[in-house]
């Protein structure tokens, strides 16, 4: 059995630098920016490390249905969604990741669209 990407990586370590970027960029985005606003971010540093790492083979593992409770009342639009991605994608090229693992990735938090993205928002 060959590696996952989480261990390709260099695991929990190298996932948190990522999110850690990602989360330099996010907090400077006119478009996302916002959300994060009165938010514990260390916390939630800790937190989206769990996640991305559960998404690319790591130990940790989230329900759809938590995920979905968790981001159910911050009116997350499909533009949010869109400039995450940008970002994530962004943050994973800049720690190394080759093209078919980001893809592989991305596939992954893709898959979540419709469990984090508010029905209703714009």
């Amino acid at each position: 059995m060959g590696q996952t990407i989480y261990e390709r990586y260099g695991g929990f370590k190298t996932i948190s630098r990522i999110v850690m970027t990602f989360y330099e960029m996010a907090l400077d985005s006119d478009q996302i920016g916002g959300h994060f606003e009165d938010i514990d971010i260390p916390r939630l540093i800790d937190h989206q490390t769990k996640f991305v790492s559960s998404l690319v083979g790591g130990p940790a593992s989230f329900s759809d249905e938590r995920i979905e409770a968790v981001h159910r009342n911050l009116n997350i639009s499909h533009a949010d969604f869109d400039e995450m991605v940008e970002l994530f994608t962004e943050a994973l090229s800049i720690h190394g990741m080759e093209g078919p693992d980001i893809k592989t990735a991305l596939n992954a938090i893709e898959s979540k669209r419709s469990i984090i993205v508010t029905r209703d928002a714009a």
